[in-house]
């Protein structure tokens, strides 16, 4: 059959998509940017006839009242790969609950629970070519796990999303009907580093060589590397979010991806979050490939890259190396999302690094992040038994081998001064460390060179 009529024939309106949904069902929903804002906007308007139905949806960046509104209590339920800000607002009603999960097993993990099953599937795709493709656009994370899981598949056409590359393509026959929706995609500014994220970011920069391939978060402290960065060849990008930061090193010829063991020439990603300048960058462009997250994110591929350094953030950091990176105490605030794949796979690598980046205080300076024992309650992102790189505004520390009192006396280096005392103290007190004369004598070669701690 032809596309166009093809297309014509699977089109319905938002109103009439959403009133497909039932009672008791399972609903998936493209992540971040990627999100059908259309159909999630108009899914409340269905709870005076459906009861007990489930959204699994990931990083929701828009205000959606089915989320929001108390009254949708017993009729619509969320589940969460990563909070955000409306989540950590539901969460004390008891309408939405965190699922635990690693990017590259988030969908298949899912899935299993609910034998390999779902009902629909809300997704965001381009308008279609002469030849009935469509482009997924923002993002190919879990998207494509959970619409070959789905009994329908309703995706939202709107031509404001970028066509990207890679594992992208739908064609119209394999979905159960489209709607329509000209709704800008999520803009996510680019935060402005303060004094504090750049002195991290220049101590991170130091530790990219030319020729590494990088894995940045989003931030203050990510932006502040990009600025450091700069002065470096031959740079590629294997990550789980492309950025703005990276288009300014593209556009500035450090990133080439030249040297890159896998995809050489190409920047792999599995979902973009950023500025509209970033969303026009990728639009069509062959320097970018999308593939999905259980690719990108598995370690294993990622250790295949040459140089591989992968850098993300986190709020606390105990003496035994345990990140937390998710959660404030038993208070859950974000999620793992791929911070341990890729912290994993980067030393995997041959030349590789996982770094974590976290300030040296929180609260304007109230308390330490560096910490004899996490918060009770506090979940772990990081194992000590993975950890790597910690660096703060005060230099670096590499754990990656150490021993529990090694890495005491490299993190109560690059702590905040006010609380260095407070740190050894505390771990004595815990019997984290013995309190002998002896021990403190050995460990005073300590000291800190160009950032980096040495033991």
């Amino acid at each position: 059959m032809d596309p166009k009529t093809l297309y014509r024939r699977k089109l319905l309106s938002i109103p009439d998509a959403v009133a497909l949904v039932q009672s008791r069902q399972i609903i998936g929903a493209a992540m971040a940017a990627a999100e059908p804002t259309g159909l999630l906007s108009a899914l409340d308007s269905q709870a005076e006839r459906v009861e007990d139905v489930t959204v699994c949806v990931c990083l929701p960046l828009r205000q959606y009242d089915f989320i929001l509104k108390p009254e949708m209590a017993g009729h619509f339920y969320v589940e969460n790969w990563f909070y955000g800000a409306p989540d950590r607002q539901v969460h004390p009603q008891g309408r939405v609950s965190y699922i635990p999960n690693n990017l590259h097993q988030a969908a298949s993990a899912k899935l299993h629970a609910t034998r390999n099953h779902l009902d629909i599937f809300f997704g965001t795709v381009t308008p279609p070519d002469r030849h009935g493709y469509m482009s997924l656009g923002l993002s190919l994370v879990i998207e494509r796990q959970l619409m070959a899981a789905a009994d329908l598949v309703i995706l939202e056409v709107n031509e404001r999303i970028p066509w990207t590359l890679g594992d992208t393509q739908v064609h119209i026959s394999e979905v159960s009907h489209v709607v329509e929706s000209a709704i800008p995609p999520y803009e996510l500014p680019s935060a402005a580093a303060d004094e504090t994220d750049r002195l991290i970011g220049g101590y991170i920069a130091e530790l990219i060589e030319d020729g590494a391939t990088i894995q940045l978060g989003i931030g203050g402290i990510p932006n502040a590397i990009t600025a450091f960065l700069m002065e470096r060849h031959d740079l590629g990008v294997h990550t789980e979010m492309f950025t703005t930061g990276m288009v300014d090193l593209y556009e500035a010829g450090v990133i080439t991806n030249r040297r890159k063991t896998l995809w050489p020439g190409k920047m792999v990603g599995a979902f973009a979050l950023g500025t509209q300048k970033l969303y026009d960058f990728i639009d069509r462009n062959l320097a970018v490939e999308f593939q999905q997250g259980r690719v990108t994110n598995d370690p294993y591929v990622i250790g295949k890259n040459y140089k591989m350094v992968s850098v993300n953030t986190a709020l606390q950091v105990d003496v035994y190396g345990q990140i937390c990176s998710q959660s404030i105490g038993p208070r859950h605030f974000s999620g793992t999302g791929g911070q341990l794949d890729t912290h994993r796979g980067a030393q995997l690598s041959a030349g590789g690094r996982g770094i974590i980046a976290l300030r040296s205080t929180a609260k304007n300076g109230a308390i330490s992040t560096i910490v004899p024992m996490l918060t009770p309650g506090a979940e772990v992102t990081v194992p000590s038994q993975d950890v790597d790189t910690i660096v703060t505004e005060y230099g670096v520390a590499e754990l990656r081998g150490r021993s529990v009192r090694e890495r005491l006396k490299a993190l109560t280096a690059i702590a905040h001064p006010d609380f260095r005392g407070w740190l050894q103290e505390e771990a004595e007190r815990l019997g984290i460390v013995p309190s002998l004369p002896w021990l403190r004598h050995a460990g005073q070669g300590v000291m800190v060179q160009g950032g980096i701690v040495c033991p």
